[in-house]
């Protein structure tokens, strides 16, 4: 199974104009919902005197965490549009802001969502889109004896490692890719007394 997903690097914007109206669009790569919220109450903040600020974002490999908001648009005009452009380029962990400022003239439904969508590919066309590895990270606990099998482990399968701590006992940080993950583990608890718990996946 594939363990590797497509995002952006950085913030890119983009940006679309139809009679008057202009829709200023923002690309940013989250790494969590927290994060996304975050990102976009910056932008409401620098963009304070817009009249909507429609968004949706994605995260996760299968972007099971997911949002669309209309900020006050017609329905399915504006969010989803937006999000249809993170399907189309095929990346996850991204949150994508369209900020607009009303020009005077309605767009009408259509041209509401031909607009969302353009802005939003304008963001995602000037970004550039990078491949990340799925990875998860692992704590191990051992005590001094066990050193030198634990270290040549992680020498022999070239392990990251993030952090170490050697006081009483000693504790690794350390990742390994997720396609990975079930043979490492493995090796680990073929050692005498080593406890392994798992951080987080990134």
């Amino acid at each position: 199974m594939d363990d590797t997903y497509k995002t952006i690097e950085n913030t890119s914007q983009g940006i679309y104009k139809e009679k008057g109206s202009k829709f200023i669009s923002y690309a940013i790569p989250v790494g969590s919902q927290g994060e996304a919220k975050e990102r976009l109450e910056d932008i409401r903040k620098q963009h304070h005197n817009a009249r909507h600020h429609c968004f949706a974002w994605a995260i996760g490999k299968e972007r099971d965490d997911y949002r669309v908001n209309d900020d006050g648009e017609p329905s399915g005009t504006a969010g989803k549009p937006i999000f249809g452009q993170i399907l189309s380029f095929d990346i996850t962990n991204v949150l994508i802001v369209v900020v607009r400022y009303f020009g005077g003239t309605k767009l009408g439904t259509g041209g509401l969502i031909t607009a969302y969508k353009s802005a939003a590919a304008d963001a995602l066309n000037n970004a550039k889109i990078i491949t990340r590895t799925i990875r998860n990270a692992y704590r191990i606990h051992f005590d001094y004896p066990a050193m030198n099998d634990v270290m040549r482990v992680l020498k022999e399968n070239d392990i990251q490692q993030i952090d170490r701590r050697f006081e009483l006992d000693c504790t690794i940080d350390f990742s390994v890719r997720k396609n990975d993950t079930d043979k490492i583990l493995s090796v680990f608890q073929s050692l005498d007394s080593i406890k392994i718990e798992h951080l987080y996946t990134i």
